[in-house]
């Protein structure tokens, strides 16, 4: 049964390779990967130093020779890598069936020599031009000294990636009209980040919407496992209609949210009924971290812990919280970000608006290894690994780790894990005591079971909404928050992460019945980054 492929979008294109027969001298098979032949039984004095320009231009010539003339595995023979390259190149000719092919190649700049290629792609007596531009490099191999090109995917179109090949085949899935909640179609020409969101939406549910399908050229991803990016529409299907969940209103402020902050997500839910409102992702690698980032929240996670230390008993919104300069948990110790006055007298509502992380981590000694992973689970109804949203999520990880990290977790670091959409998901079960599991497209459309939780008491609740209230108009997020209308409240944060200069930016928040969470790579604090895409989509509604 053939895998399905995505909603047609007409433009690219591809070139074409079908697997060879013998190609005489340079018929290498390597075995170490990196020189696209063994050189095996040669005693010639292997050449060092960067590919000359006559070097360059032959190789250059042979591979578009090879690749013009269908032979796969000879092109692949010009390469740094034949065993990846092959089964790329041969796919064009073969499962994507595309001929004709004529490159040409501009002028080189060093190693680098731009092209241009033109094909056709036919299938079941329905043909279409396709025309594109790529570059590539050419590299001394390491092993045999040969010029060769520097395999990457993207060298026979800028589409592919690590594991990709390219299909031409009836789709299995017709094509959606995809429309939000008031009939307003959604497409990824108008909202760029709902084009992951609306092939996964197709795979899913293509087959229930009443279309027919078409024929497409699309990337088949492999390795990833994630659905088919279409490429070029051979033959229209008829589209069927799917009605989602999301608000074209809300859509469009995270669209423009996001795009003034590089590697951004954000995610709006109605929290009266779990409905996702919008998702939308600012990232170079398209994907949709949105839903499954898994990434430390920092102290946006202070809301669970907050009530975690509430339901428990331990302290109050009006109870102690002392915030001193830095706090010791089992040998590790724990700052407050720079210049944070300490507050020996402080109430947890203070120290939850100022984002005080020593007083979270004083009342480790307090909690059970696993109470805060009890609360995340039973009454937020994170970390159980069974949320149905209506296309691929992650549900949060709040794991009984121990040690130090027990201390850390509450602070959103140590092992917690979280996304924009499990962090949207908090905020909304924190001010209405009820966990609704987000969704995407109506239960009613699969009658898939949803994802249940405790929830909160209503003692807890009133006491999460005014303290998120306070860090809204007087605390760490009072300067996005400042004009905010009607009922409305946030919390702030910040996660360091191995590896990166900055930490990122976190931030969540509600206004009436829509509560949006975001985070970004841009890094600063939550309020600098986050904190203006999520007021954004807040002020925007649903």
């Amino acid at each position: 049964m053939r895998r399905g492929v995505k909603a047609a979008v007409v433009g690219s294109v591809f070139a074409v390779m079908l697997g060879g027969a013998g190609y005489g001298a340079f018929n290498f098979v390597s075995a170490l990967g990196d020189d696209g032949g063994s050189g095996s039984g040669s005693q010639a004095e292997v050449k060092s130093g960067p590919p000359s320009a006559a070097e360059v231009e032959e190789t250059t010539r042979e591979f578009f020779a090879a690749w013009q003339q269908g032979d796969g595995a000879k092109a692949a023979s010009f390469t740094d890598n034949a065993a990846e390259a092959e089964p790329v190149l041969t796919s064009f000719g073969q499962a994507a069936h595309i001929g004709d092919v004529k490159i040409t190649p501009g002028a080189a700049v060093g190693d680098t020599v731009p092209f241009s290629v033109k094909a056709t792609v036919s299938y079941d007596g329905k043909s279409e031009k396709l025309a594109y531009d790529s570059e590539l490099s050419v590299v001394r191999g390491v092993t045999t000294g040969r010029a060769l090109v520097d395999w990457e995917p993207s060298v026979v179109h800028p589409e592919l990636g690590d594991g990709d090949t390219l299909v031409t085949e009836e789709s299995a899935n017709p094509p959606i009209e995809a429309v939000d909640r008031n009939g307003t179609v959604l497409t990824k020409e108008k909202y760029p980040s709902l084009g992951p969101i609306l092939d996964e939406l197709r795979a899913k549910y293509g087959d229930s919407a009443g279309g027919t399908p078409g024929v497409e050229l699309a990337v088949r991803h492999t390795a990833s496992g994630a659905a088919d990016t279409p490429l070029l529409t051979l033959s229209e299907g008829e589209p069927g209609q799917l009605r989602t969940t999301l608000s074209a209103t809300a859509q469009a402020a995270a669209e423009k949210a996001v795009e003034s902050y590089d590697e951004s997500s954000v995610v709006a839910v109605k929290p009266s009924t779990g409905e996702v409102l919008a998702v939308a992702n600012n990232r170079a690698d398209g994907f949709n971290a949105a839903f499954l980032g898994k990434l430390a929240p920092g102290s946006t996670m202070k809301i669970v812990s907050a009530a975690t230390l509430i339901d428990n008993g331990i302290t109050s919104m009006n109870g102690p919280a002392p915030c001193p300069n830095e706090a010791v948990w089992q040998s590790q110790t724990f700052h407050n970000l720079t210049g944070m006055t300490p507050n020996e007298n402080a109430t947890l509502s203070e120290s939850f608006a100022r984002s005080c992380n020593t007083a979270f981590v004083k009342y480790a000694d307090e909690v059970r290894v696993d109470s805060l992973t009890k609360e995340a689970e039973e009454r937020f109804g994170l970390g159980k690994d069974n949320w149905k949203v209506g296309i691929p999520s992650f549900d949060g990880s709040v794991p009984a780790s121990g040690g130090p990290d027990t201390a850390a977790n509450m602070i959103g670091q140590g092992q917690v894990q979280m996304s924009p959409l499990n962090m949207a998901s908090v905020t909304a079960t924190a001010i209405t005591g009820t966990f609704r599991q987000p969704v995407i497209v109506p239960q009613s459309l699969d009658d898939r079971p949803l994802a249940q939780a405790r929830g909160l008491d209503s003692g807890t609740v009133q006491q999460l909404r005014a303290m998120m209230n306070r860090t809204a108009t007087s605390g760490s997020a009072a300067g996005v928050m400042t004009g905010m209308t009607g009922s409305f409240g946030a919390k702030t944060g910040s996660a360091e992460v191995d590896g990166q200069e900055v930490a990122n930016s976190w931030f969540t928040g509600y206004r009436d019945d829509i509560a949006a969470a975001a985070m970004s790579q841009q890094g600063g604090r939550g309020g600098e980054a986050a904190g203006p895409i999520v007021a954004a989509v807040l002020r925007a509604g649903g």
